[in-house]
């Protein structure tokens, strides 16, 4: 009897300690939990709820079904020309940051010193605010008083100013290098993350056999580093794709809307910013917000799929 009160008295407390740490969890987890539905999920049901509606925020709201969506598809092209110029923007960034944050990232990778003095060089355009870099590639490249200017002048490469947000293209370009120089160190990073995890012994075996460092990087290093690879190209797709700030900064879509990016576009239906309309749109800004998301989700999904297996052999 004495035994089996024992063992009882065990079991509870078994059981009291199961439920505590299951409390502290939730409890844990709860401020996560609350902000997520607080900040995430409020505003989805939000913008769905609006996005069937006419409404500026001040009249009262009217129910209008699918007109709002009708109105994207049907009649509003700008709104396609800047899902376009989206596109273009984050093609032009995938050029030129991916392939600079894995070259860095293999130069960088070693324990020396000098080489964590660079690393955080490098990684600190990222920690800066991206209205305080878009004013300073707005200075470096204006027309008439910017540094690029004045750089290419002395170098005689060309003869006369050249305005850089004059155009579509060269105010892409400055865009783009500014997104990049933001973003590239936090990529570099999550490189070099991957790289410190691939065993060194595999290297010094391929050494042993005779294997020049391009066929290393190239069956070994690109290989063993795809499950990273595949991250980092999925958080770059759907931030490339959700820039706005940078945009409304440098250019605020001009010249004629050309530079307008889709967040930005949405932004300013939103709170009756820019060129948009000068009467708030709560409802038209919630569909093509609404449409946005599904565009992003169907290319992250299609991206997942293509590269299913990837990294599934090492």
């Amino acid at each position: 009897m004495r035994d089996s009160s024992i063992i009882q008295r065990k079991n509870l407390t078994a059981g009291a300690l199961a439920k505590r740490d299951t409390l502290e969890s939730y409890l844990m987890i709860a401020p996560l939990l609350i902000g997520f539905t607080l900040f995430t999920i409020y505003p989805m049901i939000w913008l769905i709820r609006w996005s069937w509606f006419r409404y500026d925020g001040m009249s009262s709201p009217r129910f209008i079904g699918i007109e709002n969506f009708i109105r994207a598809f049907g009649r509003d092209k700008n709104y396609w020309r800047a899902l376009l110029n989206t596109f273009i923007i984050t093609g032009g960034k995938i050029c030129i940051e991916i392939p600079l944050a894995l070259f860095l990232a293999v130069v960088l990778s070693g324990k020396k010193r000098v080489n964590a003095f660079f690393r955080a060089i490098f990684f600190s355009p990222s920690i800066v605010s991206t209205a305080v870099v878009g004013i300073v590639f707005f200075l470096m490249f204006d027309p008439f008083n910017g540094s690029v200017n004045l750089i290419l002048k002395h170098l005689h490469l060309i003869e006369r100013n050249i305005n850089w947000f004059g155009g579509k293209f060269t105010a892409d370009l400055v865009i783009v290098l500014a997104s990049v120089w933001r973003g590239f160190g936090i990529n570099m990073i999550f490189f070099i993350m991957g790289l410190q995890n691939i065993p060194p012994e595999i290297y010094e075996c391929a050494s042993l056999d005779g294997v020049n460092s391009w066929s290393r990087f190239t069956k070994i290093t690109m290989p063993m580093l795809a499950p990273v690879f595949k991250v980092v190209m999925m958080l770059f797709i759907v931030n490339a794709m959700k820039i706005s700030d940078l945009v409304l900064v440098l250019t605020n879509g001009q010249p004629g809307g050309a530079t307008e990016v889709v967040m930005s576009y949405t932004f300013k239906y939103f709170f009756s910013y820019g060129n948009a309309d000068a009467i708030r749109q709560y409802g038209y800004s919630s569909a093509i917000a609404i449409i946005t998301a599904i565009i992003i989700g169907l290319i992250v999904g299609t991206f997942f799929k293509l590269t299913k297996k990837v990294g599934d052999y090492y």
